[in-house]
């Protein structure tokens, strides 16, 4: 098995230990002093945290040339030393698999795109394992270590045992990816929600980053949210926190797949507004493309479900911003191509049902291609390797 190289030291990834080396990530390069300030450790903690991730390579000290002061002492920096470990991150779709090799500050070496020929696990499973190991023998190039494998999936995930419990857009339930792709890999292996992993990236590297408190919201195929409470990504007691494509708003609404009427889902995703337009129309469009065309074209009633849907979200980000309080709410996601239709509804019914002063929250648009979901598995890798949600041992 390539990258399988003997068994490394051991460093015991502490709570503080994660801390700072998060912050190093997200902020650096800095000071231990500055680390501090931002963690809110005292500077023995600090020194106590850093000095086994210096010990095996994953931080380095050192001076800025570049910002070496004109007078007085240089202050020593501490920043991750990106090129020490390599991973793997895969965003499944329907169609294909989005894949990028990145280093250990996510910054992305290469990229691939594979088209499935089916969604079973069937066909899914042999081809982002044939995947992994192509990108295995590029890594062979740059001279370092795999350290993990994260995967993306849309869906009900539990990211714990590694199990896919519901995904309705692949029509999976209950499928163990961690263990089947883990055994055929030889690798760790990291799967979760594809917004949570994408809303993982947007903390560390994105519109989140300084921000202890925001949402991302991603509109397209599904309607997804990822929250970050007091610095960390929420998932709740059962996996599913943020489901805000599943707030029933319209009992009388269209049926959704999760079986209740008026969803925001069942209103404004892809999949929906495609059913709608073909109603309101009479035009027998094929995809969502076809109808954003017909819209931008001026038929009216196109552009009234995508008011619709715009309304529908607008009130589903009120809803959030009322009960989580967040500083800012990022929209993503491929549906952001109907954005200008979707805007005005969404900006009314967001200042109609936000609270108070919740109403002064930032709302923000921010497109993403597949490879920051893919970047985002990655970024889940990262936390794992980690240990910033168990506090393992960092083998």
């Amino acid at each position: 098995m390539r990258n399988a190289s003997p068994r490394e030291s051991v460093v015991t990834m502490t709570p503080a230990t994660s801390l700072v080396f998060t912050t190093l990530l997200s902020h650096g390069p800095l000071t231990r002093a500055e680390v501090g300030r931002r963690t809110q450790l005292s500077p023995a903690a600090v020194t106590k945290a850093v000095r086994p991730l210096m010990e095996l390579g994953y931080l380095v000290e050192g001076v800025d040339e570049e910002a070496r002061p004109s007078v007085g002492r240089p202050a020593n920096l501490v920043w991750v030393d990106g090129g020490k470990a390599l991973f793997i991150g895969i965003k499944v779709t329907g169609d294909e698999l989005i894949a990028v090799l990145a280093d250990l500050c996510c910054r992305v070496r290469l990229s691939r795109h594979v088209r499935l020929t089916g969604r079973e696990p069937e066909a899914v499973v042999p081809a982002l394992t044939t995947l992994v190991q192509e990108l295995l023998t590029e890594a062979d190039g740059f001279g370092v270590r795999v350290r993990g494998l994260g995967i993306a999936i849309s869906g009900d995930v539990d990211r714990a045992d590694g199990v896919v419990r519901y995904s309705p857009f692949l029509e999976w339930r209950d499928v163990p990816l961690a263990e089947i792709v883990g055994t055929a890999t030889g690798l760790p292996v990291t799967v979760d929600n594809d917004v949570r992993a994408l809303t993982v990236a947007e903390h560390w590297f994105g519109a989140g980053v300084g921000l202890s408190d925001f949402a991302l919201v991603t509109v397209g195929a599904g309607i997804g949210c990822g929250l970050v409470v007091h610095g960390r990504v929420v998932s709740g007691a059962h996996g599913v926190a943020g489901e805000i494509g599943h707030l029933a708003l319209d009992p009388l609404g269209p049926l959704c797949h999760c079986g209740n009427r008026g969803c925001v889902e069942a209103i404004a995703a892809d999949p929906a507004i495609l059913r709608a337009v073909r109603a309101a129309t009479g035009k027998q469009v094929t995809d969502a493309a076809e109808a954003l065309a017909l819209a931008h074209g001026g038929d009216r009633c196109a552009r009234a479900v995508y008011a619709r849907a715009g309304e529908a979200i607008g009130k589903a980000i009120g809803f959030l911003v009322n009960i989580f309080g967040p500083g800012r709410v990022v929209i993503s996601g491929e549906g952001l191509a109907a954005y200008d239709l979707f805007a005005e509804g969404i900006r009314d019914a967001f200042a109609a049902s936000a609270f108070g002063t919740a109403s002064q929250c930032d709302v923000v648009t921010r497109p993403l291609p597949f490879e920051e979901w893919a970047r985002g598995a990655v970024a889940t890798a990262i936390q794992s390797f980690m240990g910033s949600d168990t506090y393992e041992e960092w083998r």
